[in-house]
């Protein structure tokens, strides 16, 4: 039996990613702060929404409300996870949310420390909270991987959300150090960029640029639509399983986006 992990799994791309690595085989501990409308921002996913997560994998998929931004509770879930249904062979860093709607020198400091907090330190809480598990399974001839989710944000400026992209450029750089650090060590590292993708946090976009249709944040994109959850979903799968071709890269998910 196999585990993997997927944060911010209750909806969006990580529900789908949890879907997929389901019907992949493994066994899947799916965490979500499940934070709804307590905090300020769009509002997030519910207990609801990971139950049925849950519910729809017929025990394949067990859920934890767990904040990325508590090491300490993260690492407490993953420990026993791996106890009962180990090796973990692969982690899916998808928590985030989105924030900003303003010039970058006149967004509220708040804005930058919330998505930093959650979208840069929760995915670094990630890796250390699973990483020495990666490398107990590299060690006993596994090949397991660590995939952070980045965005087309963390190559590129967007307009009106200078602070998100600060923060998504981090995530570049954490896969990047994180993949010198486990270079020759058996574990891959890979990051995942997406485009504009039809999920709850793209609504929550849109409604920042006080627009009405997610579909005019695809423009720019080949598609000249916005992906689905389970287009970018295959993208993290394959990603879970490229193996040291991938290690250190992050795969540019945009749909060509211009």
């Amino acid at each position: 039996m196999s585990l993997a992990v997927v944060t911010g799994a209750a909806r969006g791309m990580g529900a789908a990613t949890v879907s997929r690595l389901v019907a992949r085989g493994w066994t899947v501990l799916a965490l979500d702060a499940c934070l709804g409308d307590s905090e300020p921002g769009a509002v997030q996913a519910t207990q609801a929404d990971l139950d049925a997560v849950v519910a729809a994998h017929q025990g394949r998929a067990i859920g934890a409300v767990v904040d990325v931004r508590s090491p300490e509770l993260l690492r407490d879930a993953i420990d026993h996870a791996v106890v009962e249904h180990g090796p973990l062979v692969a982690v899916v860093a998808a928590a985030a949310i989105i924030d900003g709607g303003d010039d970058l020198w006149l967004t509220d400091p708040g804005v930058l420390d919330r998505l930093w907090e959650t979208d840069l330190v929760g995915v670094l809480n990630t890796a250390a909270a699973t990483v020495p598990h990666l490398l107990a399974a590299a060690e006993a001839g596994q090949q397991p991987t660590f995939c952070a989710i980045a965005s087309a944000a963390g190559h590129r400026g967007l307009w009106h959300l200078g602070a998100y992209c600060i923060v998504k450029h981090a995530v570049v750089g954490l896969v990047r150090g994180l993949a010198a650090d486990l270079h020759g060590r058996g574990v891959t590292v890979v990051g995942v960029s997406p485009g504009s993708t039809d999920t709850d946090m793209l609504t929550a976009t849109a409604g920042l640029y006080g627009l009405s249709d997610v579909a005019e944040l695809a423009q720019r994109q080949t598609t000249g639509r916005p992906l689905s959850a389970d287009e970018l979903a295959g993208v993290i799968d394959a990603a879970c399983t490229l193996g040291p071709a991938v290690h250190g890269s992050v795969l540019d998910a945009s749909a060509g986006m211009r």
